[in-house]
C-alpha cells in the first residue's frame, strides 16, 4: 500500500503543480511532511536544499530520494512515475491542441493569474524553513552568518551560486552535524 501512496502523493503533487517546479514543492512538503508523516519539515528541508545543488529538475529527484526512504528502490521507482506520469500523459493527450491555444487570450491570462499563487507559495514554504532553522541562538547565529556571507558573494562579489551553495553545504556538514 505505501508504493500506491507514494505514487499517489506525487502523481498529486504535480498534477496540480502547474507550471513545473517551483509550484510543485509545497505541494509535496504538503503530501510527504503534514498528509504521510514521512519527513519532518527540517529533513524535507535538507533534502530540498540538497536536491536543489544537483543537476535536473528537483521534483524527480525529490521523488527519487523520498521514494527510497520511504520504501528503497520499487518507492523510489513508484515516486518517480508519479512525478513523471501526469505530465507526460498530459503532454500526448494535449499535444494536439496546443498548437491551436497557445496564443489564446484565456490562456495567457490563466497563466499570469497563476504566478502571484506560485510566489505565495515559495514565500510560504520559505517562511517555513526559515522558521525551522532559527531555533535557539545559535540557529539564528548560524542563519545570519550563512544569509549574509551568500549575500556578500553573490551580490557584491559576484561569486557563482553554485559555489555559495557548495560552500554552504560544506560548512553546514563540518559545523552543523
Amino acid at each position: 500500500m505505501v508504493l500506491w501512496h507514494l505514487f499517489w502523493a506525487f502523481c498529486v503533487a504535480n498534477i496540480l503543480g502547474y507550471g513545473g517546479g517551483p509550484p510543485s514543492i509545497p505541494l509535496i512538503q504538503n503530501e510527504v511532511v503534514n498528509h504521510y508523516g514521512w519527513m519532518t519539515n527540517q529533513e524535507f528541508g535538507e533534502a530540498f536544499a540538497f536536491g536543489n545543488a544537483l543537476p535536473s529538475p528537483i521534483a524527480t529527484k525529490l521523488g527519487g530520494y523520498i521514494g527510497y526512504q520511504v520504501a528503497g528502490v520499487p518507492g523510489a521507482i513508484a515516486a518517480l512515475l508519479g512525478t513523471i506520469a501526469p505530465s507526460a500523459i498530459a503532454m500526448i493527450v494535449l499535444l494536439r491542441f496546443l498548437t491551436l491555444f497557445k496564443t489564446a487570450p484565456q490562456v495567457k491570462a490563466m497563466t499570469q493569474g497563476i504566478r502571484p499563487i506560485v510566489a505565495v507559495l515559495m514565500g510560504l514554504l520559505a517562511y517555513e524553513f526559515f522558521r525551522d532553522a532559527v531555533i535557539g541562538p545559535a540557529g539564528i547565529l548560524h542563519t545570519i552568518l550563512l544569509a549574509g556571507l551568500s549575500y556578500l558573494f553573490m551580490e557584491r562579489i559576484k561569486v557563482h551560486p553554485a559555489l555559495v551553495i557548495s560552500s554552504s553545504l560544506l560548512y553546514g556538514a563540518v559545523f552543523l552535524s
